[in-house]
């Protein structure tokens, strides 16, 4: 509770960890890459998350994967169904970083490490922000919830950091360019 990992018991083996904060976002960016295959996707999780990845053995990918997802939750259990998607890390980091070095009076881009858990405790404390805009309109739009006038307007001048596009593979682009769409 009062500390920050930086290793993992997997299979009661002790592994490092890549516990800085861009090698989470990293993985999040992997996990939602259309390209990649599920179990692409877990590998390479494994492969940002476990320096010594490469020196696993396979029985333990299982357990190493739901520890990794431990990490990324915080040291907490995911056992909630997950809501609409509100955050994409990689399109809003630019508008989440300003709030999360006002919390923590850092320009956290030029620190050389910052733990995972250490940004998620900034990131939940960012207060009102542009970000806090961003996210509070999504949620109402996921929840079919009516914008009033000033968050219409808004939102429509706004469109394009508000809305989260599907994220389609080559494949399912061509098919689109094909129908015209």
């Amino acid at each position: 509770m009062y500390e920050l990992p930086t290793s993992v018991t997997v299979c009661d083996v002790e592994y490092e960890i890549r516990s800085d904060y861009r090698a989470v976002l990293d993985i999040c960016t992997a996990l939602s890459d259309p390209e990649l295959s599920d179990q692409e996707r877990a590998l390479v999780t494994l492969q940002i998350f476990y320096p010594a990845f490469d020196e696993m053995p396979r029985e333990h990918y299982e357990e190493a994967i739901r520890k990794c997802f431990w990490f990324i939750s915080c040291g907490e259990e995911n056992h909630g169904k997950s809501g609409p998607r509100l955050v994409d890390w990689e399109k809003d980091f630019r508008f989440i970083v300003s709030p999360v070095n006002r919390v923590l009076g850092t320009e956290i881009r030029s620190l050389d490490y910052l733990h995972w858990w250490t940004f998620v405790s900034a990131y939940y404390e960012i207060g009102d922000c542009m970000f806090a805009q961003i996210v509070r309109i999504r949620e109402k739009l996921a929840k079919g919830k009516p914008l009033d006038k000033a968050d219409r307007e808004w939102y429509r001048k706004n469109r394009d950091i508000v809305d989260l596009k599907p994220i389609y593979t080559d494949a399912e682009k061509e098919t689109l360019k094909a129908w015209g769409a």
